[in-house]
Order: C-alpha cells, then structure tokens, then sequence
C-alpha cells in the first residue's frame, strides 16, 4: 500500500471514529429536546447516555474478539451500516423505547469498529510509526467528543431535533460510503483462535496495564465530567464562558493527541511515567487558587492538552501489554478506560457530596497517585516491561 494510500485509509479510519463518537456524545447536546419531545423527564432521557456507554463497556472485550477472524473492511461495512440504520431510525422514531433500543443496539458494535481502527491503523503505519498513526484515530475520538455536543445542540436549536438526529446517520453514511468504494480488502491473514487471544489474560502485565488505564482515565474524567459545574460555582464564570472554556478543553484535547503522537514515539517510557505527575500538577494548582481568572483559562489548556495524551497513554500501555492479540487488547483499552470514567466520577462525586465542589480534585489527585504506583510498578520490574522485553529480544 502507497503511503497517499495509508494516509488516506488513516483518515477514513478517522473520520469513522468521529462518526461513532459523534453518535455517542452529540446526544448530551440534545438531551433537553428529547426530553420534551419524548414528554420523559431529563433524568429519563439521559438513559440514552448512560445505556450507551454500558453497552460499550460490556462489548469491550468480547466483540472485537469475535469479529478479530473476519476481513476487516467487511466487519467496518457491517457496524458503520447498523450505525447508519439506527440513526436514520432514531430520526423517525415515535416511542421513547424504540428510540431506546435503537440507541443501545449500535453501542455493542462501537469497540468492534474503533479497536479495529487503532488496530489496522498502526498494522499499516509500522512498529515506528505506529503511536503517531494511533494519535490521529484518537484525534477523530476528542472530535467527536468535542464537534458532537455543539453541533447537535445548534442543529436542534436552529433547525429541529430531526435535523440534529439526521446529522449522526448523514456522517456514519458517509464514512459507509467512503469505505465501500475506498477501503481495499484486509483478510485477516493470521487468524488467531479465541482461546490463543484469550490467553493473554493470563499476563499479570496485563491486568496491571488494566488497572493503571482504569485509574488514569478516572482520574481525568473523575474530575472533568464536573468541570462544567466546577467552572460555575467554584470559578464563578457565567454561562457563556462556561461553554466557551468547555469547547477549548476539548479543542486542546486534539491537540493533545497529536502531540501524544509524537511523545510516544520519541520517549514512551518517560511521557507514560511523568503523565500522573503532570496531571496532579495541574490539580494542586487548583486547589491552590488557580481557580482564578485567567489561570483557570492557563490551566484549562494544560489540562486539556493532558486529556488528550492521557487518551493515547491508555491505549499504549495496554496494547503493548498485549501485542499477540491486538484486536482483543483494544477492546480491554475501551472497557478499561470506560469503566475509569465511571468509577471516577462516582469517586470525585463523593468528595463533592461530603466536602463541596472545589474539592472534587482530590479525586483526581487520588486516582493519579494510584496510576503512578501501577505504572512505575510496572516499568521497574523488567520481566514485565514491554519495553524492556523487546530490547532484550533484539539484542
């Protein structure tokens, strides 16, 4: 394959990532129409967030296993289609509940394409290469986390929520399209049994790179997922600025990927082992007074850049625990760092409850410490090191 062909495929890759994400966040935006729509409360209708990122989790590990065996241009063909077909069915549907099921159903195929998609993308980019290849998958991921909500909230406002919903099936067609006639074949050409993938459960390196990718993503989601109220009530910024500070977080959390790329492959070790420390750094600030405006602005942006490192960190640092089974490795990235969103939340949510807003970052702090032990336990035991493992292997 040409290197304008591999760039090409990286980019559809992309965007196809965008396109799922995009289903899966563009309904925070538009949660308040449904509601009303639907005449279901916003409790109600934040079922369709909530069952969506269950569905995630619980297909992590086990879809992309199954599908691991299949020629990977047909598997992206089948889930970016049932994307298609439910969220055109989304944008008719009159019931709540079938709104519902057609919401979740798609959510069990989400790790299938994206795992795939890390996969394929550092198969064609080379051992070397492959951390940058990975980063701009992930830059498809912070888009879709960032474009998704303010599209889907302006399109609901200016037009309709039809038209909102008609967005999510119009992009997923797209990429449908453009893998239909752009995507070469990719038969998987060594097909591993289940039971030689599932041996990789039995690495103790894995299930410590579980652990530190649980805590790390808790620790940057534990605290973001209040940022919007944290901006509020603790900085006291007025709704506006809220939204504006939001979409620069997110904006950064792009370049952040990228830049991850490049990090990773130059010092891998070094960029993985200082990440808890960065993003602690950026906590005792906070909790310091730099709450403050225009720090909370300064502090905004690190913290975003560091969100969008700490994406590609999580899936580093499993796929290399797990190189034998890659499809299978990513499925455990997007369930690890699934399941870290909800247990930190849940944890920093505590400190909100006990002690007030302000001190949610000390659920972040927590969960980072934990990640420095898992991954400098990790780095200091060679036997464990994949690093450390291939040096030896190549002598």
């Amino acid at each position: 394959m040409m290197m304008g062909n591999k760039s090409l495929l990286i980019f559809i890759l992309m965007t196809g990532v965008f396109g799922i994400l995009n289903t899966e966040m563009g309904f925070i935006g538009i949660l308040p129409y449904i509601a009303e729509r639907y005449d279901v409360t916003i409790v109600h209708a934040g079922l369709l967030i909530s069952l969506f990122a269950l569905g995630v989790a619980v297909a992590g590990p086990t879809m992309p296993l199954v599908f691991s065996r299949f020629n990977r241009k047909h598997v992206m063909l089948l889930v970016l289609g049932i994307f298609t077909i439910c969220n055109t069915v989304s944008v008719f549907a009159e019931d709540f509940n079938l709104l519902l099921a057609v919401r979740v159903l798609p959510a069990f195929f989400h790790p299938v394409y994206c795992s795939m998609a890390f996969t394929v993308a550092a198969m064609i980019a080379g051992a070397e290469e492959a951390p940058k290849a990975v980063a701009k998958i992930n830059i498809g991921v912070s888009a879709g986390m960032v474009v998704g909500v303010p599209i889907s909230n302006f399109l609901a406002e200016s037009i309709s929520l039809t038209a909102s919903m008609a967005f999510f099936a119009v992009v997923t067609f797209l990429v449908w399209m453009a893998t239909l006639f752009l995507v070469p074949s990719m038969p998987v050409k060594e097909r591993m049994t289940y039971g030689s993938q599932l041996r990789v459960l039995k690495k103790p390196m894995l299930w410590a790179s579980i652990i530190a990718v649980i805590f790390l993503n808790g620790s940057v989601f534990g605290v973001f997922n209040y940022l919007a109220e944290y901006l509020a009530s603790v900085t006291g910024l007025a709704p506006a600025l809220v939204s504006v500070m939001l979409f620069i977080y997110g904006v950064c959390n792009i370049f952040g990927s990228m830049l991850a790329g490049n990090l990773l492959t130059v010092r891998p070790m070094d960029t993985v082992k200082s990440f808890p420390f960065a993003l602690s750094a950026v906590y005792i600030a906070l909790l310091m007074g730099g709450s403050a405006w225009p720090m909370m602005a300064a502090l905004t942006v690190l913290w975003g850049l560091l969100g969008g490192i700490n994406a590609n960190i999580n899936q580093f640092w499993i796929s290399r625990a797990a190189p034998e089974a890659p499809d299978f490795a990513n499925g455990l990235f997007l369930t690890a760092a699934n399941l870290g969103c909800m247990a930190g939340t849940a944890f920093s949510g505590i400190f909100i409850d006990q002690l007030g807003t302000a001190n949610v970052l000390w659920g972040g702090l927590v969960f980072a410490a934990v990640a420095a032990i898992m991954v400098w336990g990790q780095c200091y035991r060679p036997a464990m090191n994949p690093v450390l493992v291939e040096i030896k292997a190549n002598g």
